[in-house]
């Protein structure tokens, strides 16, 4: 109640009284001071499933509990004897690291981090680190700040797993000597600059409308290719009819004027005699 008191502290003290009791809430939440399970005394600690406890005695580190209820040592009110615990729960830490890739667009990197204490290093997590929310977000802050500036924007979303596999490598070299086992870092989020979104929105935008508009012209293309091959196509199928046309009709004169005579006629008569024809068809279609 008293570390939370002191978070709640007026907007004019300053910026760095709420991020030390900020930091006071982290440590509270990783190590607790604990009490004995009979009144006035320490001598019997009953321990959860999920914490491991540390004995000290007279202020000095004796030796750690595990979970149940356990004798701790000789106690006179609890004067003797004194409790600290940790949890050995794994928890996750959310970090997030502002930094600029190599195409200059400033970024915002969130990584969660899933660390535990180790079972036969719980004295270290105990007593080497005074704020370990703190310690990891020095480490994840330098790996990523030491890695995106060698990508560009796009490079940085494509290797996500190569930035959580440094920040986790580095991690697990560090946090070991402290007691800590670290499961997983992930870059969870790759936040650009709100412009920097806007834009690549509108380049997509604009992208998409190049790409229709050239898909229109081809199609409108495709239409006037086939509409004059259909026109050529037509053309050519009326000549061939006209010539057809004009053929049975030199045969039909031959036949009509020769019928019975045995006479052949020559190609100048013939020529002659479709020029008539065609005169009066002309004829007709100006009546008409």
């Amino acid at each position: 109640q008293a570390i939370l008191a002191q978070a709640r502290i007026s907007p004019s003290a300053g910026n760095s009284q709420p991020h030390s009791a900020t930091c006071a809430i982290a440590r509270e939440t990783m190590q607790q001071q604990e009490s004995g399970c009979l009144p006035c005394t320490s001598c019997f600690a009953t321990v959860p499933q999920d914490k491991w406890y540390a004995v000290e005695k007279f202020g000095k580190y004796s030796h750690m509990l595990g979970p149940g209820l356990a004798f701790a040592g000789p106690d006179c009110c609890s004067c003797c004897v004194s409790f600290r615990s940790i949890t050995s729960r794994v928890e996750q830490n959310t970090v997030n690291v502002q930094t600029k890739t190599k195409d200059n667009v400033f970024v915002t990197c969130r990584v969660a981090v899933q660390q535990s204490v180790r079972p036969e290093n719980a004295y270290d997590a105990m007593y080497k680190l005074a704020n370990v929310h703190e310690q990891i977000e020095s480490y994840v802050s330098d790996v990523v700040r030491s890695s995106v500036p060698h990508m560009t924007l796009d490079e940085s979303f494509e290797k996500k797993d190569d930035i959580s596999e440094a920040v986790q490598k580095k991690l697990e070299a560090e946090m070991t000597s402290y007691g800590f086992q670290i499961h997983k870092a992930l870059v969870t989020e790759l936040v650009p600059d709100a412009s920097v979104v806007a834009s690549m929105n509108e380049i997509n935008k604009q992208k998409r409308l190049r790409d229709a508009a050239v898909m229109a012209a081809e199609a409108d293309k495709v239409r006037v290719v086939k509409a004059a091959e259909a026109s050529a196509d037509a053309s050519q199928l009326q000549g061939e009819g006209i010539a057809r046309q004009r053929r049975a009709i030199v045969d039909g004169l031959r036949d009509s004027i020769t019928h019975g005579t045995g006479e052949a006629l020559s190609t100048d008569k013939i020529s002659e005699l479709l020029l008539i024809t065609q005169y009066f068809e002309t004829l007709r279609d100006i009546a008409a």
